[in-house]
């Protein structure tokens, strides 16, 4: 069945990528088409030059590469831990790991491939924000992607080579091209952009939108009927 196509862009370690995926589903659960769309994650990466650092946290890492106080910093991710409360999500920036997110695109990646694209995502989110998880870790990865369904040995290889590294490359360029400047970046139908985490009526509304106007451009097969006796599913035969 012919679906339309949403797709995201988005960054593993961007709290507000984290915050507009709750948001966005709350849309979708209340869309009677959802079975009709097909999502899509795009790769993003908001600092792809990002030394991994284990031996600090975000706030550590934001008061020195802003020049701020490490107080002013807390209270900075404080504002969004609370606006990531109010979807029911539990962010610990004391924990979070600074740590280059290409490897995590490249497991999205391989996890699209079985279909597991959106689950990789969460998983991928909730080490980075919630867990303290080093999202860089090649063990780490591994661990994520096998409690998914992902054979081990194909993760270690693609971890170990650089399996889906063009794919990574070929969202952000893509990104490039479209005019996104950060994400999340949601873009419905090739036609309509979202930026980012925005309520959940700009969500059901832009949705609903879209997919009318998709409808409209693929009508569903019609069929002439010429009826005669036959049987119906209750058992009714004439």
């Amino acid at each position: 069945m012919k679906k339309m196509k949403i797709e995201i862009w988005s960054d593993v370690m961007c709290p507000f990528c984290y915050i507009g995926k709750r948001r966005f589903e709350e849309a979708m659960k209340s869309f009677p088409n959802s079975n009709e769309i097909e999502v899509e994650w795009k790769s993003f990466q908001l600092n792809p030059y990002l030394a991994t650092n284990p031996a600090i946290n975000i706030n550590e890492y934001l008061a020195e590469a802003k020049g701020w106080t490490l107080d002013y910093a807390r209270s900075m991710n404080d504002h969004v831990t609370q606006m990531a409360a109010e979807v029911g999500l539990a962010y610990d920036f004391d924990k979070a790991i600074v740590a280059n997110s290409f490897n995590a695109h490249r497991m999205s990646h391989l996890a699209k491939q079985h279909e597991l694209g959106e689950a990789m995502e969460e998983a991928l989110f909730k080490a980075y924000f919630t867990e303290g998880k080093n999202i860089d870790d090649n063990d780490t990865l591994t661990t994520l992607a096998v409690s998914l369904g992902l054979n081990a040995e194909e993760v270690k290889t693609t971890l170990a080579g650089d399996g889906y590294a063009d794919a990574v490359k070929q969202d952000i360029d893509e990104a490039q091209q479209l005019g996104i400047r950060g994400v999340p970046f949601f873009v419905l139908n090739n036609k309509y952009g979202i930026s980012g985490a925005q309520a959940v009526t700009v969500f059901s509304q832009t949705i609903e939108k879209a997919f009318t106007e998709w409808q409209q451009e693929n009508p569903k097969p019609s069929l002439t009927v010429i009826e005669g006796e036959s049987c119906s599913p209750d058992g009714d035969c004439g």
